[in-house]
């Protein structure tokens, strides 16, 4: 299977904190290597509370803090992304098992965002909505740490898909 351009959709529950911070983050990384660009990114949550919302604000100024600009607006996960795109994350084990209640059959291309963090990370990207401030940092800082592995393991499939 030829992988022409790959593409990545964040899942959190409502896509205003995780989902759009993972989107903004990995925009950033792919706007700054040459090889990472081609890839799209996009987000959506599980459920419709938000829907055609901006980010929360407390993610929005964590985010900034960091040179990252949230600019998407909430929208519920389809069945279509399935098909549509090369890989869809899950922040959490919630968000996974929705996700998975959604497919028709096998969907192998959905994962956990933790399985590109090592051990010293928690299982779950963990909500923040219901916290403080420093909970917004947090989620940043897994982000930070797994978005450029995630790039490296796609763009190595389509490097790999060329030599096929």
């Amino acid at each position: 299977m030829s992988i022409e351009c790959p593409s990545v959709q964040f899942v959190c529950l409502g896509n205003i904190c995780r989902s759009p911070a993972a989107q903004g983050v990995m925009e950033s990384l792919i706007a700054s290597n040459p090889r990472w660009q081609g890839v799209s990114v996009d987000s959506a949550g599980t459920a419709g509370y938000h829907i055609g919302r901006a980010a929360d604000s407390r993610m929005i100024a964590a985010a900034k803090l960091r040179g990252y600009d949230l600019q998407s607006r909430a929208k519920q996960f389809e069945r279509g992304f399935f098909r549509s795109r090369t890989l869809i994350l899950a922040m959490d084990r919630e968000n996974y098992r929705d996700i998975m209640l959604l497919a028709t059959g096998s969907a192998p291309n959905v994962r956990l965002f933790s399985d590109f963090l090592d051990e010293s990370w928690p299982r779950d990207v963990p909500d923040p909505y219901y916290g403080e401030n420093d909970g917004f940092e947090y989620v940043l800082d897994m982000l930070e740490a797994g978005c450029p592995k995630i790039l490296e393991e796609i763009i190595g499939k389509k490097d790999s898909s060329r030599l096929a």
